[in-house]
């Protein structure tokens, strides 16, 4: 089966043969709709097709072929079906109905055909009528041909004379007659146009065609064709002239919708309507049906939640207040033991009344144990010339080594990682096939390589192997190239790398410097001290060396990790007993190098900068040293020590 389309056509199913595509494959491929499109203009037959698009669709192509030919089929069906309906009401509207239409007397009727009904007039009726009238009317023309104006205004004058006033309004009337023709034939038809349902019955002789004529044109009674004056009486209800009630038809509806919208009104007022109430006459007498009245309303209860952690909290404090009533009952009883009076009063240093956190109690906990619990507080009094109402409360801080909560992170799985990465690169391939599919970005070209490039390619691949491989080497080295080019776009530069590794190696110490000291037996070789001062400049740590005789101190600060990797360095890499080429004078005692971690610990801030070597004659000069950065405490450490070895 052969199906031509042309470019119209084409660009009308395009949607749809995108839809079948999507459908088939699973995603939008803009190539093989171009493809499809080209084979059904070039009128090619369900096998040609197949075997075109065998390459771009592999197995699909032969499900494709037969749903698009499907889809153009019915389309061609709802088209040629369109097409004849079209034919259909072109050919009925050709097929109008003729009026009635005189060449002498212009006829106006309504511009559609008017449909017959029982209360109507039919086609048929109208022409009759019309036809009757305007014979009438021709034959009053011809009788006014025959008759000379003079005459009849002679026959006028003359009757004017001899029967009054009747007679002349006779003739006169005679006289308009036929100007007045045309215009009673216009009227008619104007009537008939704008009020189609006028006649309930067709007129069966010339008196009631005349009566009707007489209707229509408004040529009535002024009691017939004037409207009834509306009279009312005192209550409202419509009367006529003699004061009898009339009775207005109301207008009732037909529809089944709209009596069903009726029934539903009319339940509505009755559920809104309340009954009335039996009440007494004081209640009546007092009543406004304007005031609205609302009825006692019961006030809903609401949950009382407590805070979270609330019966938590005071549970701890019971327990720590059973803690420490049981700690004072142990302090006095060893102090009974001992004999000691006094060490009984340390029992009472604990407060023995809870105390809100802001709350300032009348008597501190460390006052009571001197105010008999019989008396009240008097300041007046001598012994009390102490106490006074001035305390001083200091703010509470936190220590400057306190360590910070440190939350975990989430870690993943290696399987949780590699589904994480799926889905997030089928997110933006969904993101980039729709930009394609909107036009907002150009269609990617397929990725060919030499082991699927006859797939890809297919019959182009057969016809000019050498070209098509020259093609696939060029796109896989502009691959190549456009990667390298991307990571060198990555890459650090000399400074970013340097500034990288800095932030890592820097700590923050804002809350607090970890110092050590080190005391080391002998430091004249010089590759240890050069190995301290590189390793803690190469770490951002500040500190000094102190040298005199056999106390040598190393005092280094910084972060905890920096610790870490300088007491490494000085107790496990350093090797302090082969010296063998720097050995001892003959005067100092002879035996192995060593090197002690005498303190390690916590300071607010830092008292050192850069690391320096410092050489001392004498113990008062290490310990100026020490002393003018506020830490002679450092050096009394380490010359305690060397004395307590000794």
């Amino acid at each position: 089966m052969k199906m031509a389309l042309s470019r119209k056509e084409a660009d009308e199913l395009k949607p749809q043969i995108s839809g079948i595509v999507e459908k088939v494959l699973g995603f939008s491929d803009n190539s093989v709709v171009v493809a499809a499109i080209q084979c059904l203009q070039k009128d090619m037959d369900k096998g040609r097709i197949i075997e075109h698009l065998q390459p771009l669709m592999d197995k699909s192509a032969k499900k494709f072929v037969e749903e698009l030919y499907t889809t153009v089929e019915l389309s061609k069906t709802k088209k040629k079906s369109r097409k004849r309906k079209e034919d259909e009401v072109e050919t009925a509207g050709t097929k109008k109905v003729r009026r009635f239409v005189e060449p002498d007397i212009p006829v106006a009727l309504p511009a559609e055909p008017i449909a017959e009904s029982p209360g109507m007039l039919t086609t048929q009726q109208i022409k009759n009528m019309m036809e009757h009238a305007r014979k009438q009317i021709e034959q009053r023309k011809e009788q006014l041909k025959m008759m000379d104006p003079a005459d009849i205004r002679a026959q006028a004058e003359a009757a004017k004379i001899s029967n009054g006033s009747e007679q002349q309004a006779l003739i006169e009337s005679s006289m308009t007659k036929a100007e007045k023709a045309a215009e009673l034939q216009r009227k008619i038809q104007e009537k008939l146009a704008a009020r189609p349902g006028l006649l309930s019955a067709p007129p069966s002789t010339p008196e009631a065609m005349t009566s009707l004529i007489a209707k229509i044109t408004g040529k009535v009674g002024a009691e017939e064709s004037a409207p009834k004056p509306l009279i009312l009486d005192d209550q409202g209800r419509t009367v006529d002239a003699t004061g009898q009630l009339l009775n207005i038809p109301q207008r009732v509806p037909t529809l089944k919708a709209n009596i069903r919208a009726k029934k539903r009104e009319e339940f509505r007022q009755k559920m809104l309507e309340k009954p009335e109430e039996e009440s007494s006459s004081e209640v009546k007498t007092f009543y406004d049906p304007r005031v609205p009245q609302e009825g006692p309303t019961r006030q809903k209860r609401q949950f009382k939640f407590y805070d979270k952690g609330r019966f938590v909290q005071i549970a701890q404090k019971i327990r720590t207040k059973t803690q420490l009533e049981k700690l004072q009952n142990e302090i006095a009883q060893a102090a009974k033991k001992t004999g000691i009076q006094q060490a009984s009063k340390l029992a009472l240093i604990a407060p023995k009344a809870v105390v809100e956190s802001g709350q300032i109690p009348d008597l501190e906990w460390w006052d009571e144990y001197l105010i008999p619990q019989e008396s009240s507080i008097d300041t007046s009094e001598e012994k009390y010339h102490g106490i006074t109402n001035l305390i001083e409360h200091p703010t509470q801080m936190d220590p400057p080594g306190e360590k910070k909560e440190v939350t975990m992170g989430l870690f993943l799985t290696k399987k949780e990682r590699k589904k994480l990465r799926r889905l997030n690169r089928r997110e933006a391939m969904k993101d980039e096939q729709e930009k394609v599919r909107l036009g907002l970005a150009p269609a990617p070209e397929p990725k060919v390589k030499l082991s699927n490039l006859m797939r890809v390619l297919g019959n182009d691949a057969v016809q000019d192997p050498t070209k098509v491989e020259q093609h696939v080497r060029a796109q896989m080295a502009k691959r190549k190239r456009e990667h390298e080019q991307a990571n060198a776009a990555r890459k650090l530069t000399t400074e970013q790398r340097k500034e990288k590794k800095m932030k890592k190696l820097k700590e923050d110490v804002s809350s607090g410097v970890h110092v050590a000291i080190y005391r080391v037996k002998s430091l004249r070789d010089p590759a240890k001290k050069f190995k301290i001062e590189a390793n803690s400049n190469q770490l951002y740590m500040t500190g000094c060396v102190v040298l005199f005789k056999d106390i040598n101190v190393v005092v280094v600060e910084g972060g905890p990790k920096a610790q870490r990797k300088f007491q490494r360095l000085m107790m496990i890499r350093m090797k302090w007993a082969d010296e063998k080429k720097w050995k001892r004078d003959e005067g100092e005692e002879s035996g192995p190098n060593s090197c002690q971690l005498i303190w390690e610990g916590q300071s607010k801030s830092k008292n050192f900068g850069p690391i320096t070597v410092k050489q001392c004659l004498t113990e008062l000069a290490a310990r100026e040293f020490f002393k003018k950065h506020g830490v002679e405490h450092y050096w009394d450490l380490a010359h305690s020590t060397k004395i307590l070895e000794e």
